[in-house]
């Protein structure tokens, strides 16, 4: 699968507030050898929304994770922009979120709170274990929960434990030598498109170094790849140790 993150908060883009988000969820995928594909930290914008969400739906393999705009304010969009996207449906009212709310609020409920159960057809509630105000699932690949990460952050652990908890062993190998990125470049474009490169140019005592790194799933396929620039720099003299 495709992970996704999409933070939505005109807030942490102004400094307002610092996101918690992106750390939180790249952590918890990686307990299960899962990593993020692309994050976006986004405005409250109808349009710039509306095509993240559709950049997203358009991967066949995507599972999403967004954070805010579900709640009862004018500014919290993500409800209609998400069945607009993914549905192209109008909202619903979910009889069961209704309830929850009304239970809760009893007449403050209204007029208000009680949109919030205005959710995309064929909604799954997600429990929210700090005050029962559910988040929302569409074909248990994209997620929908608050922005607080008090509430967020339960809810999309047991969600990922649920879901996407089936382990993914990875193998990575690292070294660091002591030239420029492009001494390596013809090795690098014999990759298979499986093997995930990592190239990172560094400077050590003032000198151009790079930071190469190999993952996958193949234990002996990403090996075989690695020997492949141990050999170049044997070859070329080149200095590198392992890491």
């Amino acid at each position: 699968m495709n992970f996704y993150a999409v933070i939505i908060g005109t807030e942490i883009l102004n400094g307002r507030r610092e996101d918690k988000h992106f750390a939180f969820l790249r952590d918890e995928l990686a307990k299960y050898g899962q990593e993020l594909l692309a994050s976006f930290i986004i405005k409250d914008d109808e349009k710039l929304m509306t095509n993240c969400y559709e950049l997203i739906k358009n991967d066949e393999k995507a599972v999403l994770f967004s954070f805010g705009g579900i709640g009862s304010t004018p500014d919290d969009l993500t409800r209609e922009i998400a069945a607009k996207v993914f549905t192209s449906k109008p909202l619903f009212r979910h009889k069961m979120f209704e309830k929850d709310i009304t239970e809760k609020f009893a007449d403050a409920a209204y007029p208000h709170r009680i949109h919030m159960s205005d959710l995309p057809q064929n909604s799954n509630l997600l429990f929210n274990p700090i005050n029962n105000m559910s988040g929302f699932s569409l074909e248990n690949k994209y997620f929908f929960v608050p922005g607080f990460p008090q509430m967020a952050h339960p809810m999309i652990s047991e969600v990922i434990k649920t879901y996407f908890s089936k382990s993914v062993k990875r193998f990575r190998y690292t070294l660091l030598a002591k030239t420029s990125e492009n001494t390596l470049v013809s090795v690098m474009e014999k990759l298979p498109p499986q093997v995930e490169l990592s190239s990172l140019p560094i400077f050590v005592d003032s000198k151009a170094s790079v930071e190469l790194s190999l993952i996958g799933t193949d234990e002996n396929e990403v090996k075989s790849c690695f020997e492949l620039f141990t050999k170049e720099l044997k070859r070329l003299k080149i200095e590198y140790r392992l890491i």
